[in-house]
């Protein structure tokens, strides 16, 4: 496991460097066919981390790759999810929101994950030692992978006292979320916090928000990696149709509306 996780933190760190050069130019925008933005830090992020992740031998779903058909997906028991750039709305907007997403699933849950803000420097990543996420803030990207292990810190979610803090979606805020607000605030106050890409996750896994529900799509690899994070440090992230924790390489790879909760 810390083989695989020293990869995929490496793999994050060299495409946050190569998203972060394309960040600064004035780089041309796309829509693919499901009118969702597209840029060349996507693609080039893809290939940064695909050059990394291919000599594991482990399988890849990538949302910059052609996807493989069920047919050849239902006998992976590992595959790595990758999101080489989650929140691509946020990065045209340069807002700073976005993110690179890398798990690795075994026999569909999320077992590792590593989210990496280029603009920060600040990485999230779960523990090879034992059930848990750690978090660092780097000073530089060249920062080397053994260091980032043993200096990186523990992060804990929150319960909460009289104020729910209930992540939400930058980009993504629809009616049905408000309504869900509305009840919780009838009953306790509440505070909403945006952020956009898979910045939610590490809000409650680091006990910075308690509740993140999603009522809106989202692909395996947005979640997958956040998923792992918040597993690790004992936060479930439910789908609602199945009321079990999420699950990942399906038959269909879009997810369900889910909850992310320490309430």
């Amino acid at each position: 496991m810390t083989k695989n996780l020293s990869i995929a933190i490496q793999a994050a760190l060299n495409a946050g460097a190569e998203i972060l050069k394309i960040y600064q130019t004035n780089f041309e925008v796309e829509l693919k066919n499901d009118n969702s933005p597209l840029t060349i830090a996507d693609k080039t992020a893809n290939e940064v981390i695909m050059d990394f992740l291919r000599p594991t031998n482990i399988p890849i779903i990538s949302e910059e790759n052609k996807q493989q058909p069920y047919e050849v997906r239902k006998h992976w028991q590992q595959c790595w999810i990758v999101d080489p750039l989650d929140g691509t709305k946020e990065f045209i907007k340069r807002n700073g929101e976005f993110t690179v997403n890398i798990a690795l699933i075994e026999n569909g849950s999320p077992i590792l994950g590593v989210i990496y803000i280029p603009v920060s420097k600040t990485l999230y990543f779960t523990s090879a030692e034992k059930p848990t996420s750690k978090k660092i803030v780097l000073t530089s990207t060249n920062t080397s992978v053994e260091t980032i292990l043993q200096t990186a810190t523990a992060i804990q979610p929150a319960k909460p006292t009289s104020k729910i803090i209930i992540a939400t979606s930058r980009s993504h805020l629809n009616q049905a979320t408000k309504n869900y607000i509305a009840t919780i605030n009838a009953k306790r106050e509440v505070e909403v916090i945006a952020r956009g890409s898979s910045l939610k996750f590490c809000l409650i896994a680091e006990g910075l928000a308690h509740i993140y529900p999603r009522f809106a799509p989202t692909m395996e690899w947005d979640t997958a990696a956040g998923q792992a994070i918040c597993n690790a440090v004992g936060v479930r992230v439910i789908d609602i149709t199945t009321a079990k924790p999420m699950q990942y390489n399906k038959p269909n790879l879009l997810n369900n509306n889910f909850m992310v909760s320490t309430v």
